[in-house]
């Protein structure tokens, strides 16, 4: 069975004692222990939401991280410093980066490949942008997205990366992709696999949706047959909001 997961993408947001002070808010109003959370902060965040994070039995994620373990990369983080703080997750080719930064699909894939040798899990996030989907261009772009990602990965190494679909005009925007379009997509990301790999790698890939999710939607999607969470972004920032999402979340999930 593939656990459910909500990951919280914090992005630019929140000083050390505004993070420390959500994390405790929100395991007092957690009822979800069975369903994984992750929570994502920036670089300066990681080790006291760490801290944080295993008093309360939670997972921590980076945002990112470069593909060497070391050397003349100024302002970037390397897998090693991201073990060294015991991170569990990394968020990587999320759309943002993709846009603002420039990270190209082969860029992704050398992150991706980084951070499964030094045992962290990747949530590698792909995603269409509103003109390739009026252009009926998703399934072409998330399949180019998905395989350059994992090439030159082999199974045990797949199955264990969680992929999030999130179309790069819902995020942020307000507007959410409906559940039945993010399970066509997610149920498309599983027959790519299977065709890269094979069915059983295929079906023990986690696929969460992201893109204006929020409390008055999370309960759809999870609803969705090839969908096992989310990451969710605005809506992470605030412990109360973020912890009725989980709870819904795990209410639907384990019904």
């Amino acid at each position: 069975m593939r656990i459910p997961m909500i990951a919280a993408n914090w992005k630019m947001h929140k000083n050390i004692s505004e993070a420390v002070q959500f994390i405790d808010q929100y395991a007092e109003l957690l009822n979800a222990a069975q369903l994984e959370t992750v929570i994502c902060p920036a670089f300066p965040l990681l080790a006291a939401v760490g801290e944080a994070c295993r008093r309360h039995g939670l997972r921590l994620g980076a945002q990112n991280m470069y593909w060497e373990t070391a050397g003349a990369f100024t302002g970037e983080v390397s897998p090693l410093m991201l073990k060294d703080l015991q991170v569990d997750y990394v968020i990587i080719g999320h759309s943002e980066r993709r846009r603002l930064f420039g990270e190209t699909d082969q860029q992704v894939a050398r992150k991706i490949k980084a951070a499964c040798q030094h045992e962290i899990i990747p949530i590698l996030c792909v995603g269409e942008t509103l003109e390739q989907r009026q252009a009926q261009q998703t399934l072409g772009v998330i399949s180019e997205q998905v395989t350059t990602a994992l090439a030159g990965l082999d199974p045990s190494q797949v199955r264990k990366i969680v992929i999030a679909y999130e179309p790069v005009w819902a995020i942020g925007s307000g507007l959410a992709a409906t559940a039945a379009d993010a399970d066509a997509v997610a149920a498309q990301v599983r027959k790519i696999i299977g065709e890269q790999f094979n069915l059983k790698t295929a079906q023990d890939v986690r696929i969460l949706y992201g893109g204006s999710v929020n409390r008055d939607n999370i309960a759809e999607f999870m609803q969705a047959a090839e969908i096992d969470g989310a990451l969710v972004g605005g809506a992470s920032l605030d412990a109360s909001v973020f912890a009725a999402i989980v709870n819904t979340a795990a209410e639907v999930s384990f019904a």
